[in-house]
């Protein structure tokens, strides 16, 4: 039996996590779900340097899965409320993974496709690759990828788009800040390696110390200089730290830090 996914690592720390349904254009169903959520628990239990997500086939992820949304068609609220939950348990686990995540996107994304990629730390995507939130067609909303959806584009955006349903391409997904960079299909290899060869470079520690701190300014609503007296004793901290040190003693000596396989 095929997995709905694969994951494979390299010798070097940067992992690959390929969604492997692509007969369905790698959509949702609730057991991809419940794999994909198991996987990221697993991640990040034991994280590897980089983490690439992406689809086998044509597509990245067209969203939920037909018989998967008929089956919930079908079903009770609770029902519906309980299988939005575990999705959307699915996405925080990627969205908070410590280890830097990258989105190689090589073809389309709809609806739950576009919220893994905004659970990604940085996207590159195929200059052919098609988006769209198109929930409201189907007389849904996007609720579940909502959150990270918003914080990826801004409220601006997410009315044009999850309100109108509209399809965009890549050159747009990347004025809105869905992704970060676009490049011809046969380059998007090397795009993404070379973003993978950029956080290797990284301390891992600092990384995922850095995700925690985005997340913790940009979630803060205390007083300024609470957040300065946290934002201190966190950079204290590291400056004494062993990955800290390391670092420090590798510029001031000329040399690479001991993490960077480059």
């Amino acid at each position: 039996m095929t997995r709905s996914f694969e994951l494979t690592t390299r010798n070097d720390g940067v992992a690959t996590l390929t969604l492997n349904r692509p007969d369905v254009h790698n959509a949702f169903n609730a057991e991809l779900i419940a794999e994909l959520t198991r996987a990221f628990d697993d991640l990040a239990a034991a994280p590897p340097r980089v983490l690439i997500v992406t689809g086998a086939g044509r597509s990245f992820s067209a969203g939920a899965d037909l018989g998967w949304m008929r089956a919930m068609a079908d079903a009770g609220e609770a029902e519906n409320r309980a299988d939005s939950e575990r999705l959307a348990a699915m996405f925080r686990s990627l969205d908070e993974l410590p280890c830097p995540t990258v989105a190689r996107i090589n073809g389309a994304a709809f609806g739950g496709g576009v919220g893994l990629i905004s659970c990604c730390d940085v996207a590159v995507a195929a200059d052919h690759a098609k988006f769209g939130l198109t929930e409201v067609r189907l007389g849904l909303i996007p609720a579940t990828i909502a959150p990270f959806v918003i914080a990826r584009i801004g409220a601006a955006n997410a009315r044009r788009y999850m309100l109108t349903g509209e399809r965009f391409d890549a050159q747009e997904a990347k004025a809105i800040g869905l992704v970060h960079e676009t490049c011809a299909d046969e380059q998007l290899d090397a795009q993404v390696e070379s973003i993978a060869e950029a956080l290797l470079a990284s301390g891992p520690q600092a990384v995922a110390e850095c995700k925690q701190l985005i997340r913790r300014v940009q979630t803060f609503d205390g007083p300024a200089g609470e957040l300065d007296a946290i934002t201190a004793e966190w950079i204290a901290r590291l400056r004494v730290g062993e990955e800290g040190q390391e670092g420090l003693r590798a510029f001031l000596e000329k040399r690479k830090a001991s993490w960077n396989p480059g």
